[in-house]
Parts: C-alpha cells; structure tokens; sequence
C-alpha cells in the first residue's frame, strides 16, 4: 500500500506540475464502496491518468508483457503498474479478456474502484465509437454505479507512432454516477446493450466528440 500511494501521488504531482489540467467533477466518485470508471480512450497515457487524478485508486487493464519483460527497464515497469493497481491481461486472446473481466469481480467486491474502456483500444482518429459491452456485463453483474469519464486533449501528450511524451494541458471530465440493477451475471444481450449505451452516451455529452456506430477495428494493443 506504501509503494501503491507513493507512486500514485508522486505521478498526479508530476502531471499536475507539468501539464496544469483542467479536472472538473472528481466530486462524483462515491467516497465509498465499490465503483466503475468508463472513460473514453485517445492515448496510451489515459489510464496512468485517471488512475493518478482520481480522489480513489482505480484498477485498470495492462498489458501483461508488462509485467513479465525482463531487464532493468522490466522490473521498473512491473514495479509502476503494480503500483498503480494495474491488473494483466493477454490482450487479444478472446479466453484470457473474458477471465480478466471476470477477475475485476473481485476487486468491485472488496468495494474498490475498477477502470475499463467501453471502446476497447483508443481511438486513433478522435471518433468516439460504439461500446463493447463488457462494461454492461459488470453494470449489470454487480450493481456497481458506473462513472463516465471524458478525456479531451490527452491525445497530444504521445501522439500516436511516438514514443516522447510532450507535456500538454488538456482536461479530465468526470460524469455524474449512472446507476442500474443489479441483475447478476445473468441477464439479457440486449439488456447488455442498452446499458452500453447509456454509458456511451454520458460519455459523448462530456466529450462532445464525433460518434459512430461501428466497432472501433484498430489492432493497436494498449
């Protein structure tokens, strides 16, 4: 817990120091019990961001080589998202997201806060595109209410095919909570989808962005 709240800290000071952000609304994260982030997705700095500037720590997916690449510059990458709450996943294998879905379970169920992208991967072009329904799943599953985020501007801080960071302002809106039944795991796909979609829609009035109603297809791997 040392280690967790000494890195967190130190990357919010370093974040607000350097890139003076705008965040409007940190006052709508429940001060207790368990909780759902859904922000939108732009850059591979988003979730180091939501994570260092929300009032509570929230757990996202990482990249599981992260946590298993060797060297120096492997140990100080498993020691920060282990820091951050960070939770491994093999991206792209169908069997392995369903089972870290699952395992957010049981963060929600210790009362903590969990992060997850409705779109998948970020956007690459600055459309907001249709949500998976993963997070319906977990809406639905465990009665957690669910905060959407929307990030403006964060795509400027590592544009996409860089690997500098560049010091940008941009702001971090936080949505008030959007609250369904809890239903269980079990629960209709169109159920599912609506509640995608309410959450899709908070986000879009935060963001203003452009939407579609396509998938977003990109390969990238967060």
């Amino acid at each position: 817990m040392a280690l967790f709240d000494a890195i967190r800290w130190s990357t919010r000071g370093l974040i607000s120091t350097t890139c003076r952000p705008t965040v409007i609304g940190v006052e709508n994260v429940p001060k207790s019990g368990p909780f759902i982030v859904a922000p939108n997705h732009l850059s591979f700095l988003d979730s180091v961001i939501v994570q260092a500037l929300m009032p509570r720590p929230v757990a996202f997916f990482a990249k599981a080589e992260y946590f298993t690449t060797g060297g120096i510059k492997g140990r100080v990458m498993k020691s920060f998202f282990e820091g951050v709450g960070s939770i491994p996943v093999e991206r792209g294998e169908q069997a392995a997201s369903v089972q870290a879905l699952k395992s957010l379970l049981d963060v929600l169920e210790d009362g903590k806060g969990i992060g997850i992208y409705p779109e998948g991967t970020r956007s690459r072009d600055g459309i907001l595109y249709r949500g998976r329904t993963g997070v319906g799943w977990l809406a639905l599953t465990t009665g957690a209410p669910v905060i959407p985020v929307g990030l403006i501007g964060t795509e400027n801080l590592q544009p996409a095919g860089q690997n500098s960071v560049k010091p940008q302002h941009f702001i971090m809106k936080v949505g008030e909570p959007l609250y369904f039944d809890k239903t269980g795991p079990d629960h209709s796909l169109p159920a599912r989808r609506a509640v995608t979609d309410k959450i899709m829609d908070a986000i879009a009035e935060l963001t203003g962005q452009e939407r579609s109603t396509s998938y977003n297809q990109s390969k990238t791997v967060d």
